[in-house]
């Protein structure tokens, strides 16, 4: 049975773990949207493309809403079209579950 991220909730992070290794990190990209790829092996990241300003700064803070919910917070760049969202585990160096549940709530915004 394939687990379902968006019914689990971040685990607080303070450090002293190690980051998800290479398999552990391919087996998480498979439950999430496409659209989201690691970059230099320490980021998870997904770019979002809108109609208008108003649809991008909505799901901006839909994103908002679901960080500060799960305690978990991306880095966040958007324009008038288009958002980048970036998540990292920062107090590890590297990507944790974490960072795969939030893609998958995000994900839900889109359905």
């Amino acid at each position: 049975m394939t687990e379902d991220l968006t019914k689990r909730r971040c685990q607080p992070c303070e450090g002293g773990i190690s980051p998800l290794d290479t398999a552990k990190v391919q087996a998480l990209l498979k439950k999430i949207d496409s659209r989201w790829s690691v970059q230099k092996a320490d980021s998870l990241v997904a770019q979002f493309e809108f109609k208008d300003y108003y649809q991008t700064s909505a799901f901006v803070n839909a994103v908002v809403w679901i960080a500060h919910q799960q305690d978990h917070h991306p880095d966040i760049e958007f324009g008038y079209k288009q958002a980048t969202i970036r998540y990292s585990t920062h107090a590890i160096g590297g990507l944790s579950e974490n960072d795969f549940i939030c893609a998958a709530k995000i994900d839900t915004l889109l359905d």
